[in-house]
């Protein structure tokens, strides 16, 4: 039987992979993906947690709704990302200095 510290183990596994691509990445996509790590590490958490909670089922209605805002913030990270290669012709974040017109 699988136990709440493998499930715990496995997240903080995600989450040291989604640090470590924020920090090392010079690409803004593989930013995005890093944080994405990092949710969904926090996701298998909360549903680790709400499995071993017989009564409430808590951990799945906030990992439903962790999922939710993931998308939503997917959705708007990839619309700044396009933006900005539209106008500066790069997702290289080091190169992107002057944001104002």
């Amino acid at each position: 039987m699988i136990t709440l510290t493998d499930f715990l183990l496995v997240g903080a596994v995600l989450f040291c992979t989604g640090i470590y691509m924020i920090v090392s990445k010079r690409n803004s996509i593989q930013v995005l993906i890093g944080i994405e790590l990092m949710l969904n590490a926090a996701i298998l958490n909360l549903v680790a947690f709400g499995r071993f909670d017989k009564l409430k089922n808590g951990g799945q209605v906030f990992a439903l709704f962790a999922i939710v805002l993931a998308a939503a913030t997917t959705a708007v990270a990839l619309a700044i990302i396009l933006n900005v290669y539209r106008r500066y012709k790069t997702i290289d974040p080091d190169e992107i200095k002057n944001l104002r017109d």
